[in-house]
């Protein structure tokens, strides 16, 4: 049995916490958090102790880690524990620094740790099941790739002034989705950035409504776009277009149901929430993680995974403020 410990017992460690204890041959054995409450109310939840980080780092019936602090906490954690021999999951992105990330994985990569980056949306049932059509080969070679990710409302200014932008902290999900279906790497960035919800948020030195085009060396191309705002619900949509046809996975409504009168079909809204959204996602994901633990096998989505999406991320940044076609190799090199 994996004995697992949470760092950090906010909104997403409640989430991981209840797909640790979800899952066979795992247990959580200990949370940390500087604020006592969370803490005492997530270990209450799952019969655990309440333990400080040193204490988790020293203690070798500890297997693994689920980093869920803030972002500029992430590196020297993951550092930490692959020092300590721990396996380690942790939330995107590893750190808003390229050269902090690279630093980070060396580390990883001199112990031997076990290090997977949380990008849920591989997991995803509906998303799956598209990658498993798209590598199927019915709809032939992948020509292009659509991402439309729009979320139901922004996060608060303080959050956005601390999140290192829409494309390190929105967007880059959508890169990692488009890295996992396009099947190349991506070679050039194009991107655009408004602020068309709330001025605050141009103030806090940000855009909150952005389109990318990622193109790769045999010309696939991926679009991206993302909003900050939709007053519809959660707006998560994926198409492949191949040689032979096109695959979709289509929004998550509250009920997979329509109803048809002489006033018209309707339906019923969209979900309107992250962790409603990628439930499903966030339990197969933390199941993937031990089973890759448990096989001694990488992980679905490594630290390498990270650096790259940070690097589009960063690649896309640039590409909205110059008003140009950036290379990866120019934030990569």
């Amino acid at each position: 049995m994996l004995q697992f410990a949470i760092l950090g017992a906010g909104r997403i460690g409640k989430v991981h916490g209840a797909a640790i204890a979800d899952t066979p041959g795992a247990a959580l054995a200990a949370v940390a958090d500087p604020v006592a409450e969370a803490a005492r109310s997530l270990a209450q939840a799952h019969d655990c102790a309440v333990r400080s980080i040193d204490d988790i780092e020293a203690d070798p019936a500890i297997d693994a880690v689920v980093i869920c602090t803030p972002t500029d906490t992430h590196a020297d954690l993951i550092e930490r524990f692959a020092r300590a021999g721990k396996a380690i999951f942790c939330e995107k992105p590893i750190d808003l620094s390229l050269a902090r990330v690279r630093a980070c994985l060396g580390v990883v990569e001199e112990t031997g740790a076990t290090l997977m980056v949380g990008f849920n949306r591989r997991f995803d049932p509906d998303f799956r099941a598209l990658k498993a059509r798209v590598e199927s080969g019915v709809i032939g070679r992948v020509e292009m790739v659509t991402i439309t990710s729009r979320d139901p409302a922004p996060p608060p200014i303080e959050y956005i002034a601390r999140s290192g932008g829409i494309f390190r902290d929105m967007t880059i999900h959508d890169f990692d989705v488009a890295r996992w279906l396009l099947g190349e790497e991506v070679e050039t960035v194009q991107a655009t950035g408004s602020v068309l919800v709330d001025p605050a948020i141009g103030e806090a030195g940000d855009y909150d409504s952005a389109n990318v085009l990622l193109t790769t060396a045999g010309g696939r191309q991926c679009v991206i776009t993302n909003s900050r705002r939709a007053s519809y619900g959660y707006d998560q949509r994926l198409e492949v277009h191949g040689s032979d046809g096109m695959v979709a996975a289509d929004n998550r409504h509250e009920a997979n149901i329509r109803t048809a009168t002489a006033e018209g079909i309707a339906q019923p809204p969209l979900l309107d929430f992250f962790m409603t959204r990628y439930a499903e996602a966030y339990r197969a994901e933390i199941a993937a993680f031990i089973a890759a633990i448990a096989e001694d096998a990488p992980p679905p989505a490594t630290g390498a995974d990270g650096a790259m999406a940070l690097a589009l991320a960063d690649a896309a940044g640039i590409a909205a403020r110059e008003g140009r076609s950036v290379a990866l190799e120019e934030v990569t090199r």
